[in-house]
């Protein structure tokens, strides 16, 4: 293999040197040395001899001055335990320096900080979510439209200020609701004078009864002309859920309640198909009072719209074991008709036939 400086010319004149030419460390000329032969035995082969470990050495020379001139390795820094290679070129001193940086630390950083960033933007959806519910009624203008806009209350219709400020509307409702004057007042979004300035606890107690006052007023308004078109709305999108019957076929469900008193039953829902009767399928609107919409709505809405009343489911479940139909005769229907009462009775007089039978064999 050929030396990196070139090779080494060896003309066959007597009276030529051997010259050697490698490029410089300091200027880019060549560097010629000449060593005239000899031409007897001993004297030709020690002359040989050192123009090897010469060439030997100005090799290793060279070598090693290319090597510290083309790549300087820098030792590891302090800062992370980072690796930086820094390149430099004679030939380009003018250029800029490159430098690499490869750790792994800061990579499992930067994974670790995008792992961070995705958590703060999830906080930060939840709390614009929550900032959002909370300054609703500012951005709209309208506590009602705050009011309905909250998660489990998506039962609720937005009832007209007009029918609000109708005092004939509220007839009764201020012997069942504590704070009303104040209730009404945050309802219609009143401001309060300065004098009338509420606590913090009486805030909440007002707060709690608007809520009751605007679902005592919504019981009334659903029975309207215009409650039951803004009802036809969310009836029509199923907003109020799908009848869990399976022979209904997910009909759409309308809300009930089970009394006219506030604080007695939750909201149910009642399918018009299999006049069934269920609980909503979110634990959210299965805690509003069912007094908010009243005994009538669902039958009165059906009543008023016959073309809307859905048939009868025509198949019915038949029970069966091992493929065979369970007889009417027994237990399985008998005790499924029969009240609690008439089995602890019939299960007395079984016991009592027994024991005579008993006794009679004695």
């Amino acid at each position: 293999s050929l030396p990196p400086w070139g090779p080494v010319k060896m003309p066959a004149g007597p009276a030529s040197a051997i010259s050697i030419a490698s490029p410089g460390s300091v200027a880019d000329g060549f560097v010629d040395t000449a060593v005239p032969p000899n031409h007897g035995s001993a004297g030709g082969h020690r002359a040989q001899g050192n123009l090897a470990a010469e060439a030997s050495q100005a090799l290793q020379a060279l070598q090693s001055a290319a090597a510290t001139d083309e790549q300087r390795i820098v030792s590891p820094g302090q800062n992370g335990g980072s690796e930086r290679t820094r390149i430099t070129s004679p030939d380009f001193s003018s250029n800029k320096v490159q430098e690499s940086t490869a750790s792994p630390d800061t990579a499992a950083g930067s994974g670790a900080g995008a792992d961070e960033e995705l958590v703060e933007e999830e906080e930060e959806e939840e709390e614009e979510e929550d900032s959002s519910e909370i300054s609703a009624s500012d951005e709209d203008g309208s506590w009602i439209a705050w009011f309905c806009s909250l998660r489990g209350n998506e039962f609720f219709c937005e009832v007209d200020e007009d029918y609000i400020q109708d005092d004939f509307n509220l007839t009764g409702l201020n012997g069942l609701v504590p704070y009303y004057d104040y209730a009404l007042d945050m309802v219609l979004d009143v401001e309060m004078p300065m004098e009338d300035a509420l606590t913090e606890d009486q805030q909440e107690i007002v707060e709690s009864a608007a809520e009751m006052l605007y679902g005592l007023i919504h019981a009334r308004y659903i029975v309207t002309n215009r409650g039951m078109h803004a009802m036809y709305e969310k009836y029509r999108s199923a907003s109020f859920g799908r009848c869990p019957h399976v022979f209904c076929q997910g009909q759409p469900v309308l809300p009930v309640g089970l009394s006219d008193l506030p604080r007695n039953y939750t909201v149910n829902v009642f399918c018009p198909r299999c006049h069934g009767l269920f609980f909503p399928k979110s634990t959210r609107q299965a805690n509003i009072d069912g007094a908010y919409f009243g005994t009538t709505f669902p039958h009165l809405y059906l009543m008023t719209h016959p073309d809307m009343i859905p048939a009868k489911p025509t198949q019915h479940y038949v029970p069966r074991v091992y493929g065979f139909k369970i007889h009417q005769s027994s237990l399985y229907f008998r005790n499924h008709e029969e009240g609690p009462e008439h089995r602890s009775e019939s299960g007395g007089r079984h016991s009592r036939k027994s024991k005579n039978r008993q006794g009679g064999r004695k």
